[in-house]
């Protein structure tokens, strides 16, 4: 089935269940349920049978009209008799039907939301890494549109499991009509089922695939969506359109496919249901001829055959319709059994964390090809500023990411106050670490819930103290309602200066004893930055800061700056003793820094 896979990619965590597996674990998300689903059907159930018993009504009526007009009587009366009871069994059936979609209706959302809870509690523990490797709107889909389509196994089971019951109860009365043709009834069935048996397989693989790609789609929506202002600075507008219409292509190519395998069940199963009925009218027919069988009995035999076949045709296409349910529940619980690669050994929760930090011979590669550190050994001390410069690729992000956390380095040690990383809970390691990367992310709301998003007990002063705590406040008063200014969409009422000094003053209230701030102050004007810088060095003050900075202005206030080159120390030491040594920060601060200095700006003036 190699076509089928054209332009599909799939995830690196997708795992393959046996069908017993998934069952199995499906269950355990009916189980909290299983009173009210009994209910629900025993209540089909009994629609059902409401709508036999009108036929068996109409049965009997036809046998007490034609002994009627043997016997020169009209039969008015029964045939008003056979209208009240049609009635008011269709009245009761409608009854039945609503208390079992009102109940299974409450049993799909409930189940939505806990395995929709679940795989979203599960997404946000997964490590950065993965978010990285991964397309969040792939995420999404299996989050909200994979949840759904998993919590419709409820009702197939349910039905399931009543047509079961609703076949037990016709053969037993099809046999008491006439055993023989019960018999010939009844070895027709195997062959509607074995043919949906048969799809089961090609069910499942066209499902699956038709979920990925539409994954594939929404991913797309939403990075062309994340990204509009820039296309439409560049004017690729086209470009987008043309990106969305292959995916949308393959997406209908799929769906096309998957629609093809579901729907040719029924016709198939049909045909051999239409080929049943037709022998055993037949049967039927000529049992009634001989007098085997009175007109009455031989129609509700024939209604009977009817009822009988539906719930045939229901329990052979289950499984064809199961597999769409168990390909989502697949998806959904790959994403869910997904293990983190950052691997805590313990849960030690310090009072206090001083800061100091420890390399020992780490290796760390973001895959088998790409080896970023290999045999890293530096220490920080607590209280240290340290700055670290190199040019792109050098490494520099990757030591806060590892520092925070975020990815598990492979050889080697981090150490944290003299103990291994891996020992702390990570509520406590990255309680005592404030990071701040180089693009700010604000979430929608005010400016002061999101630097109150930290610390969300702080008070309305605190949030104004850690506010007015960079550059004087003074951008405070640049917004246009102060702290209580809308953000917008990622921040996209605030300027780029301001959304950083929003983040700035969200990790300062939180009070962190370790600061990690990755090219912070390197998207902003001078003025901003200077602004940042001015709250930066009082914060700073008896803390630890790894200042990851494309600016003059962090490196040089650093006590120590390490020149980092494809994961190597190449030098270290203060701004000063570097410049004098003439090495590689040499050419670095020619390069990058020296057109920021006051020297320079002085002499380009003159």
């Amino acid at each position: 089935m190699g076509f089928v896979m054209d332009g599909l990619e799939t995830e690196a965590y997708d795992r393959k269940y046996s069908d017993r597996q998934l069952l199995s674990r499906i269950s355990s998300y009916f189980r909290p349920w299983r009173w009210r689903m009994a209910a629900v059907g025993g209540i089909l159930a009994l629609a059902s049978l409401s709508e036999f018993g009108a036929q068996v009504v109409v049965s009997k009526s036809l046998d007490a009209a034609s002994a009627a007009k043997s016997t020169g009587g009209q039969g008015g009366g029964i045939i008003a008799l056979i209208a009240v009871a049609v009635v008011g069994f269709g009245v009761i059936e409608w009854l039945f039907n609503y208390l079992r979609l009102f109940l299974s209706s409450k049993v799909v959302g409930e189940t939505i939301f806990r395995l929709r809870s679940e795989a979203f509690s599960k997404s946000v523990r997964h490590d950065l890494s993965f978010y990285d490797e991964h397309s969040s709107g792939r995420v999404v889909s299996r989050i909200t549109t994979d949840t759904e389509d998993f919590a419709n196994v409820i009702g197939l089971v349910v039905d399931f499991l009543s047509q079961v019951v609703l076949i037990g109860v016709f053969l037993a009365y099809l046999a008491h009509l006439s055993p023989r043709l019960a018999l010939l009834l009844v070895a027709m069935a195997p062959v509607a089922v074995g043919v949906a048996l048969g799809f089961r397989r090609i069910a499942r693989f066209v499902t699956s695939n038709a979920k990925r790609v539409t994954a594939q789609v929404n991913a797309e929506i939403q990075e062309s969506v994340a990204g509009i202002g820039v296309a439409k600075g560049f004017r690729r507008e086209r470009s987008l359109w043309g990106s969305f219409k292959s995916e949308n292509a393959l997406a209908y190519r799929f769906g096309l496919r998957r629609g093809v395998v579901m729907q040719l069940i029924f016709p198939i199963v049909s045909l051999a249901a239409g080929v049943g009925n037709g022998i055993v009218a037949f049967a039927g027919g000529m049992a009634a001829r001989s007098g085997g069988l009175s007109m009455g009995e031989w129609f509700i035999f024939m209604q009977a055959v009817g009822f009988f076949w539906w719930p045939m045709l229901n329990i052979a296409s289950f499984w064809s319709q199961l597999q769409d349910g168990l390909a989502a529940a697949e998806r959904v619980f790959s994403l869910i059994d997904r293990e983190s690669r950052v691997k805590q050994a313990g849960d030690l929760a310090p009072g206090r964390i001083e800061g100091e930090i420890e390399f020992l011979r780490l290796g760390f590669s973001y895959s088998d090809k790409e080896t970023v550190l290999e045999g890293f050994s530096l220490r920080v001390a607590a209280g240290e500023r340290l700055a670290i410069v190199g040019r792109t690729g050098a490494g520099k992000s990757t030591i806060a990411k590892l520092v925070c956390r975020s990815y598990e380095f492979q050889s080697g040690e981090l150490l944290v106050d003299g103990v291994d990383v891996r020992k702390y809970s990570l509520d406590a390691l990255r309680g005592a670490i404030g990071l701040v990367s180089q693009d700010p992310f604000l979430f929608p709301g005010t400016v002061a819930d999101n630097v109150r998003y930290g610390a969300p007990e702080a008070s309305d002063a605190r949030v104004e103290a850690a506010a007015r705590s960079l550059g004087r406040g003074d951008w405070v008063d640049d917004l246009p309602a102060g702290l209580a200014t809308e953000t917008g969409h990622r921040g996209s009422s605030l300027s780029m200066g301001q959304r950083q000094l929003v983040v700035l003053a969200r990790v300062l209230l939180r009070d962190p004893r370790i600061f990690i701030l990755d090219e912070a102050t390197s998207s902003v004007d001078p003025f901003t930055e200077a602004q940042i810088q001015e709250g930066l060095e009082a914060v700073m003050a008896g803390r630890t800061a790894i200042v990851i900075a494309h600016r003059l202005s962090t490196v040089r206030s650093a006590d120590r700056i390490v020149v980092l080159d494809k994961g190597r120390i190449l030098e270290e030491g203060s701004h000063e003793a570097l410049l004098a040594r003439g090495g590689d920060y040499s050419g670095l601060y020619e390069t990058y820094f020296r057109h920021q200095s006051m020297e320079y700006i002085e002499a380009s003036g003159r």
